[in-house]
């Protein structure tokens, strides 16, 4: 497949500021590939069909759930059977490609890469977390339901797009039978994980990605671009962040960017991917709201449970997936309570004012002044936040000499970090064109 590199420009203050390369793309925005892994993306692949990969993962609401009424509340979306939840709320699929396959870092001793919360989509077998990720949910029946890989296969023969995944993959690759069906499936992954890769969903067009641009352009480096070290007038000459925005940049080089890189460039010179792909316990506490302690109640086809525990289960994490695996399981225990850390782009992405995101694995906050303030005050007896979920492995990290959960900052600083996090969200670069 013939693919060219394109360069996405925007015009800010009378400067003409190069982004970055965008990836390979053809003439009308996304390759045949790409294009094929958009269509199962938004495709109901679903048993009730009325659930499509979109239905948790949407880009008006920065690829994570759409609906502000359960974004308030429990955070986790019901599957294709409307009575049937899952445990944690959808991360978002943008940047989700960038995660390496995952393993074990013996330099310091900490898990790395995969996709889901936990990780579990390690990337093993198809070389790749976020299309061994997009298999999932389809046969997942608190999420999309359908109940073969067979019965996706016959879906994917019906559609409108079946021809587009035969000029992607060959004559005869749509092959449905007992034979060809497992390699047939592995595509619709790989197709998947190709759109999610592109630049429709990667952007990397947020008001951050112009101010980062400029700053290199000026000469500065990318450690003092991304973490504010030094004086505002040399590192945004342009005058793209605002005073509060530049005060929340310093403070989150500061406090965040220990796990939420914001100054080293990402893959090919890429911006920053605001994230360095790790696990952590930050001690968020249970969400009370979240409708899996009621899904002892709720049955599956075979007449089990879907949550045997009810109001006991406990969301161990990462701990629990390392438990699966036998060259890993004396390691569960110390990993006990961690979960992915996600990128902070497009953290505040949202379709309107007022709309409500939720945040956390688990959905337990539900602003990202609530995020930060627990950040800041976690152990602070006199706030009074609930006990920590997994009560063991809490990350209590020395931060600029104060330790996480306590960091002693003011209001203002909390409000500036806060601004700073929503300059993380793409489509400021449309919104701005001259």
């Amino acid at each position: 497949m013939i693919t060219k590199q394109v360069f996405r420009v925007s015009f800010l203050t009378g400067v003409l500021i190069l982004i970055f390369p965008l990836g390979t793309v053809s003439a009308n925005g996304l390759t045949p590939i790409e294009k094929l892994g958009k269509e199962l993306f938004f495709d109901n692949i679903s048993d009730p069909s009325w659930v499509s990969c979109a239905s948790c993962h949407d880009p008006k609401a920065g690829w994570t759930g759409r609906i502000a009424g359960i974004n308030s509340h429990g955070g986790v979306y019901r599957g294709a059977v409307p009575q049937r939840f899952g445990n944690r709320k959808p991360p978002s699929s943008a940047y989700a490609t960038f995660s390496p396959v995952f393993h074990l870092d013996t330099a310091t001793g900490e898990f790395v890469g995969g996709n889901f919360w936990d990780g579990r989509a390690t990337g093993e077998r198809l070389g790749n977390p976020a299309a061994d990720q997009a298999l999932g949910p389809f046969l997942n029946p608190v999420e999309q339901n359908m109940p073969s890989k067979q019965a996706v296969c016959y879906h994917v023969q019906e559609s409108k797009y079946a021809e587009l995944f035969e000029e992607v993959w060959g004559a005869g690759s749509l092959d449905c039978s007992d034979s060809g069906v497992e390699a047939t499936y592995d595509k619709f992954g790989l197709s998947i994980a190709e759109f999610e890769a592109s630049s429709e969903v990667n952007e990397f067009s947020s008001k951050f990605d112009v101010y980062w641009a400029s700053c290199l352009n000026a000469g500065n480096e990318p450690e003092a671009c991304g973490l504010a070290e030094g004086d505002k007038d040399e590192l945004d000459p342009n005058h793209i962040l605002t005073e509060k925005e530049w005060d929340g940049l310093i403070e989150f080089g500061e406090y965040c960017s220990v796990c939420h890189i914001s100054h080293i460039p990402g893959p090919g010179g890429l911006p920053p991917l605001f994230t360095d792909f790790t696990f952590e316990n930050i001690g968020v506490p249970r969400n009370p709201d979240n409708p899996f302690y009621g899904m002892d109640e709720v049955f599956l086809d075979d007449g089990t449970p879907i949550n045997p525990l009810g109001d006991a289960f406990v969301d161990f994490g990462l701990g629990d997936f390392l438990r699966t695996r036998p060259e890993w399981v004396v390691m569960a225990d110390m990993n006990d309570g961690k979960h992915k850390v996600p990128t902070v782009r497009n953290v505040d992405k949202r379709p309107g004012k007022g709309f409500r995101k939720a945040y956390m694995h688990n959905a337990a906050f539900k602003s990202l002044k609530e995020v930060v303030h627990f950040y800041n005050t976690r152990d602070v007896a006199a706030e009074n936040w609930p006990a920590p979920e997994v009560d063991k492995n809490v990350n209590r990290d020395i931060l600029e000499g104060v330790p996480l959960g306590n960091l002693e900052l003011s209001e203002e600083a909390e409000e500036a970090t806060v601004e700073f996090l929503k300059t993380l969200s793409d489509g400021y670069i449309k919104s701005h064109k001259p």
